[in-house]
């Protein structure tokens, strides 16, 4: 998903990323997946990142981290192997910070609520429960 601000000349604000199996079964892969999310987040494009992927256990923010030469003690001991995050770059003084905001996620358990930055000072909460509700909805999945 892509959102554009058209007040800035259609310019790309945020992006939410939804993890598929495909983006973890290989090492291209998930270089090509992290890649481009760092590329985002370099354009000042905030990122959500949406892993409920069960059947691979790679962490696909542990390897942006690797790759922006970061670190998150959210990923310690050990990664949870189902999470989101919203992830954006703010400058602070002469300094680019990576903001991140990451949650676990549990099976059975409902999705989280987590900011969607469409400006510095303006971030919209990404309801995903009720996005995945609608979307059952839509597709008829009961």
């Amino acid at each position: 998903v892509q959102v554009y601000d058209e007040k800035r000349h259609s310019r790309l604000v945020a992006a939410v990323e939804i993890v598929s199996p495909a983006n973890k079964d290989r090492p291209e892969h998930r270089r090509a997946f992290v890649s481009k999310c760092a590329a985002l987040l370099r354009e000042r494009v905030s990122v959500v990142i949406v892993d409920v992927v069960t059947t691979r256990s790679q962490n696909l923010y542990g390897e942006l981290l690797d790759l922006m030469g970061r670190s998150d003690p959210f990923l310690s001991p050990e990664p949870p192997p189902l999470y989101t995050v919203a992830c954006r770059m703010t400058k602070r003084g002469d300094e680019w910070l990576l903001e991140t905001w990451a949650q676990s996620l549990d099976l059975g358990r409902p999705l989280p609520t987590v900011p969607l930055w469409l400006a510095d000072n303006l971030a919209v909460p990404l309801e995903l429960e009720e996005s995945y509700e609608q979307s059952c909805g839509i597709l008829n999945i009961p």
